[in-house]
């Protein structure tokens, strides 16, 4: 739930540049992306700088934890600069959307596990909360991405 909070506040702070006169930030799609840019390299560089409080997420789900939570890092942080870079914004918002649907069992095991991830709340319902907000993150990937248009406004 951290990560949709700094994602909520990054996208926050991109509507307000906006508003103070930032250019590209026009349009919500431009700013979901930063916000998501925002948090994703926030959490890619936590994955590489302090891997071991990753580790009881993943330990025993996959073969060699510690370089699968490397690669995720590093997909967090390549993912946040393809929706930077135009020529790379779709298959980034796409590559975002598998990614967030492939962690996801990481996140189920640790809410029926209840296993404490160092630096998180230690209680179970904060790691059962955070499950309905994984297809918010794999929305948010492709709005941003603007590989899809939902919710459009109707015009009347």
């Amino acid at each position: 739930m951290l990560f949709f909070a700094l994602l909520g506040l990054a996208t926050l702070a991109a509507a307000l540049a906006d508003r103070l006169g930032a250019p590209g930030l026009g349009t919500w799609p431009a700013r979901m992306r930063w916000g998501l840019a925002a948090a994703l390299v926030f959490f890619g560089i936590d994955h590489l700088a302090m891997p071991g409080r990753y580790l009881p997420m993943i330990e025993g789900l996959v073969p060699w934890p510690g370089a699968v939570i490397m690669l995720t890092g590093l997909c967090e942080v390549a993912g946040a600069i393809g929706l930077l870079v135009p020529r790379l914004r779709r298959a980034a918002g796409i590559l975002l959307a598998v990614y967030f649907v492939c962690v996801f069992p990481a996140n189920i095991r640790n809410a029926l596990q209840g296993l404490a991830v160092e630096g998180l709340p230690a209680a179970g319902w904060y790691y059962w909360a955070r499950l309905p907000l994984q297809p918010l993150a794999i929305w948010w990937s492709l709005r941003a991405a603007e590989v899809i248009a939902w919710p459009r406004r109707s015009r009347a």
